[in-house]
């Protein structure tokens, strides 16, 4: 940002989270007095930037894969993080998580369960292994989502679910440029989109 002269830094993890030491020093100090020598703002979106209908990391991640979107991964939520709904045509397993390796451009975590055909799916990008179970309880046939935790792998296999693991970096690189691509087009600004290749 500091090389192509930006005036902002549109990103999905910003600082200062819930819990964390609020002290601005070490490598956060350094990273935010750069900022500040060089007048760059920095704007950061997390959870509205999961939940946007259209925009949002959720909704940019169905898009690219050709996710029909039928409703939210949390029903009572009126913006949703997450969400569930067809594929466009029924797939097996390896064939789901291979269109997904082919969009996202990397290799994915499949623990398939049993021989069960592709036709619904649930979603969340990031860290969302920990809605597995909200996922199941929709009736879908498979979960996937950005992260993988140890017990992830043995409830997948209880509950009957196929599952993915894409990267939480590769689920989630796709809210922030569509967002950028907006204000661009509403305020007549440039945008370029740096994406900082992270395997996790």
């Amino acid at each position: 940002a500091i090389e192509l002269e930006a005036d902002a830094i549109l990103v999905h993890h910003g600082y200062f989270w819930r819990g964390e030491d609020p002290c601005i020093s070490g490598m956060k100090g350094q990273r935010i007095r750069r900022l500040l020598q060089a007048d760059i703002s920095l704007l950061a979106y997390h959870l509205p930037l999961d939940a946007h209908p259209t925009l949002g990391n959720n909704a940019q991640l169905a898009e690219r894969l050709g996710l029909l979107v039928e409703g939210g991964l949390q029903p009572e939520a009126t913006f949703p993080i997450g969400n569930y709904g067809r594929c466009a045509r029924v797939l097996s397993a390896a064939e789901f998580a291979g269109q997904v390796e082919q969009s996202l451009g990397r290799k994915v975590l499949l623990e398939e369960v049993g021989d069960r055909p592709i036709e619904r799916v649930a979603w969340c990008t990031g860290g969302a292994q920990g809605y597995l179970t909200q996922a199941a309880a929709l009736g879908v046939d498979c979960y996937l989502t950005g992260e993988v935790s140890e017990q992830t792998i043995h409830e997948a296999r209880e509950l009957g679910l196929h599952f993915i693991a894409a990267g939480h970096h590769a689920t989630e690189r796709y809210g922030a440029p569509a967002v950028a691509g907006q204000l661009a087009a509403d305020l007549g600004i440039e945008h370029e989109f740096v994406d900082i290749d992270n395997p996790a």
